[in-house]
């Protein structure tokens, strides 16, 4: 076999699992990726504003208010007006919520997150360049992306 078709399959396998991982957390928590990655911010920081979340992810605001009408709808976070300043909403976690980040698999990212930062820092490079390089191969060095891994489009909400 040719490094092209071992490096196809490499890309093949990264979006198997990362499809694999989306049906897996889609079963037991029923959420996306994504919206459970907005959970897990609204839960680490208690309590935040819809800009707050959309920084953190580097998608729109628009985005986020999407994903938390879904969070909101599933009973998993609490939208209220901030005292201080009645123009800001304040988006707070649910007992529920919290249950759901509790009984989640492990989420992708988070392996990834955790094997990533134990490598040196030359390994980090060398991937990190690896991996834009291979963005840029497929035409996605602009693509607006959030640091979830996730097959889906971050827009989509469900």
């Amino acid at each position: 076999m040719d490094r092209t078709d071992v490096s196809l399959i490499a890309l093949r396998r990264i979006l198997r699992a990362t499809e694999l991982f989306g049906r897996e957390l889609a079963r037991a928590a029923g959420l996306t990726a994504v919206q459970f990655r907005v959970l897990q911010i609204v839960a680490e920081t208690g309590c935040c504003t819809p800009k707050d979340i959309s920084t953190r992810m580097g998608v729109s605001q628009a985005t986020v208010t999407s994903l938390v009408d879904k969070l909101q709808a599933h009973g998993m976070v609490d939208r209220a007006r901030s005292e201080a300043d009645r123009r800001q909403m304040n988006i707070s976690i649910t007992a529920r919520g919290r249950e759901t980040i509790a009984n989640a698999p492990d989420a992708l990212q988070q392996r990834y997150v955790r094997q990533f930062e134990a490598l040196e820092d030359w390994e980090q490079a060398m991937l990190v360049s690896a991996l834009e390089r291979v963005a840029d191969m497929l035409g996605a060095a602009k693509i607006d992306a959030a640091p979830v891994l996730d097959v889906g489009d971050i827009r989509k909400a469900t």
